[in-house]
């Protein structure tokens, strides 16, 4: 079986694919060339002229106090598309073509989002990468009652919000782009180990929206004023929380954190979604202030793995020694 890549810098280059995931999209890989800092590149797989599988790879940079570095990252382990061609297969061809790009120039490449953690497994060994134990989280949403799993103080939380003068509602202007923006920016800078893009990438996921539905900003109002809201990425029957926020400590009776996501639950529920998804649940520590918060809206918590592989080689080998 002969494996031929294509490798893809320009959303305008890349021909029409077939597929649905959302993470390995024309779609994303648009919204984020758009934005600043970041530089998506896509692989495609073909068998002769047939495409048979793709995978979308991000690097970020990013200032830290010793220069600019830069991350790799992929969502899930890519898209296959030929049940005549063994995804593991494919999937080998481009983990290597990755790693030997990406190794030398990005600080890290990472693997998140596993939708099977022994996918790959022993090609990401072959190629020098480590596991991390990880949680993912997933509310299913398909049945009657979105609240069925709920814990109780989180269901008067949310009774209380809309109460005392919340209301859910999703962007549509370019106005409460911005705005949602600036609310969340202020949000995520006291958070250290979050990173927020530019809003140019908000801007594209709202504008390409309009045309097909990749993801959706949603917002939380109080007195015409935006005081939370969440965004969602939308793949196949599962909705994805990517970010979400509220000024919890300016307006405590409006919950505007708990309304951002519940409103999003409620939107994908009503659109005929299967599962919600919190893209990070965080490592398997005991304590997780953010994980604590998400598990009160009823979802199922599993287990699953992120892969590294670092630069230096002497650390990615001390890593990989202690990790596996």
């Amino acid at each position: 079986m002969s494996i031929r890549l294509a490798t893809y810098y320009r959303a305008e280059d890349i021909p029409s694919l077939p597929g649905a995931n959302v993470f390995h999209s024309t779609a994303l890989f648009r919204a984020l060339q758009q934005t600043p800092g970041y530089r998506p590149v896509l692989l495609v797989a073909y068998q002769d002229s047939c495409p048979v599988g793709r995978l979308l790879c991000v690097t970020r940079r990013y200032f830290r106090i010793f220069g600019f570095v830069e991350k790799t990252y992929v969502y899930g382990t890519g898209e296959y598309f030929s049940p005549s061609v063994p995804a593991d297969d494919v999937f080998r061809e481009m983990l290597s073509y990755l790693t030997a790009t990406y190794r030398e120039r990005s600080f890290v490449i990472e693997f998140r989002n596993l939708e099977e953690p022994l996918f790959g497994y022993r090609h990401f060994r072959a190629n020098g990468y480590f596991p991390v134990r990880w949680l993912r989280l997933r509310n299913s949403i398909h049945h009657g009652r979105l609240d069925k799993w709920m814990s109780a103080s989180r269901r008067r939380q949310i009774q209380q919000g809309l109460k005392n003068g919340a209301v859910m509602d999703v962007a549509r202007s370019r106005e409460d782009v911005y705005a949602f923006f600036r609310m969340l920016k202020k949000y995520y800078s006291s958070k250290i180990s979050h990173y927020l893009p530019d809003v140019e990438f908000f801007i594209s996921l709202f504008s390409q929206s309009s045309v097909q539905e990749m993801g959706k900003i949603f917002l939380v109002r109080y007195k015409d004023r935006i005081v939370g809201g969440s965004v969602c990425l939308f793949s196949g029957k599962d909705a994805f929380l990517l970010f979400s926020g509220g000024m919890r400590k300016s307006y405590p009776l409006q919950y505007p954190g708990v309304l951002a996501v519940w409103g999003a639950m409620v939107y994908a529920r009503d659109r005929g979604y299967s599962h919600f998804e919190f893209i990070d649940a965080g490592l398997p520590f005991k304590r997780y202030g953010f994980r604590d918060f998400i598990l009160r809206f009823g979802g199922r918590q599993m287990s699953s793995r992120r892969w590294y592989h670092v630069k230096w080689k002497w650390l990615n080998r001390l890593l990989a020694w202690f990790y596996v």
